[in-house]
């Protein structure tokens, strides 16, 4: 400290009721020092968007130039960041321009209830029936913009999001008393998972419940006409089929994943289900298996 202040790099302010102050000079950093205020024609924004999106779809959208700097100023390589209010998706197009333009890798995560578009609006006119909706949408166009001006980098430039809603268990709710169960709801219970639900929402509840993120790699592959998921370059594999064969089994198994996932209605009994964790236990002894 006391060679600081011979050097002169410390201002100790008019009076002794001022904060001192480190001295750092513009030739010394490589950005200059932003404003604390900075102004922007919020018009241009909503024109640019009416033209990415072919009409008034959003009324007083944020200047996706603005969020930009703003990004570019307090983030940098594989930083996240996050918009509780994701309206018309702008900060999305600002991350992914922000990453062409200096070759980061920032994610964002956008969060938007779900609020209907006016039925009068031209963004319900035109099918767009929430806000979210129209957030999705720009993310696709935007993101097809900025890969356009990209470049060199275009290729390497990661624009791809996953749209998810917040929902009930893909579980059905067998806590029951005896005394509160009749004989309809027992034939009920027999299968455990929720009729409505896809094998995405079951792959992605098995994701949340083993601490793994829902940006990891999935792709869907298909073996003797039954589809399976490979997660992570096939470190998770998971089938959610009616029906598991052995040969199914076998398949999966001579990947030697780290993990499996099955649904327990896939076996047609417990003799299946017990064959089955036979095969992967001689094929791959290390595989952790999982039955929902």
């Amino acid at each position: 400290m006391k060679e600081q202040i011979k050097a002169g790099r410390v201002d100790f302010g008019r009076t002794e009721d001022s904060v001192p102050t480190y001295k750092r000079y513009l030739h010394e950093t490589e950005f200059e020092v932003p404003y604390s205020v900075f102004y922007q024609d919020g018009r241009a924004a909503s024109k640019r968007l009416k033209t990415l999106m072919g009409g008034p779809v959003f009324d007083f959208p944020k200047d996706e130039t603005v969020i930009q700097t703003l990004v570019e100023m307090v983030t940098s390589g594989e930083d996240i960041v996050l918009d509780f209010f994701a309206g018309s998706g702008t900060t999305a197009h600002a991350v992914m321009a922000q990453n062409a333009k200096d070759g980061g890798q920032r994610r964002f995560v956008l969060i938007q209830i779900a609020e209907q578009t006016n039925s009068k609006s031209y963004a319900h006119a035109n099918g767009f029936s929430s806000i979210s909706a129209i957030s999705r949408e720009r993310i696709r166009r935007s993101a097809e913009v900025v890969k356009n001006k990209a470049g060199l980098i275009a290729e390497s430039l990661d624009t791809g999001f996953r749209f998810l809603t917040v929902d009930t268990t893909n579980l059905v709710d067998v806590y029951l008393t005896p005394d509160n169960t009749d004989q309809l709801q027992l034939s009920n219970l027999e299968r455990s998972i929720k009729a409505d639900r896809t094998g995405e929402d079951l792959l992605l509840q098995v994701l949340l419940d083993w601490g793994l993120e829902l940006t990891i790699s999935i792709a869907t592959e298909t073996f003797d006409g039954s589809l399976f998921y490979v997660i992570d370059d096939g470190a998770l594999i998971a089938s959610f089929e009616p029906i598991v064969s052995l040969e199914l089994v076998r398949e999966i198994a001579s990947r030697k994943p780290l993990r499996v996932v099955f649904c327990d209605s896939s076996f047609a009994s417990d003799d299946v289900r017990i064959n089955a964790e036979q095969v992967l236990r001689e094929i791959s002894p290390f595989t952790d298996v999982k039955v929902i």
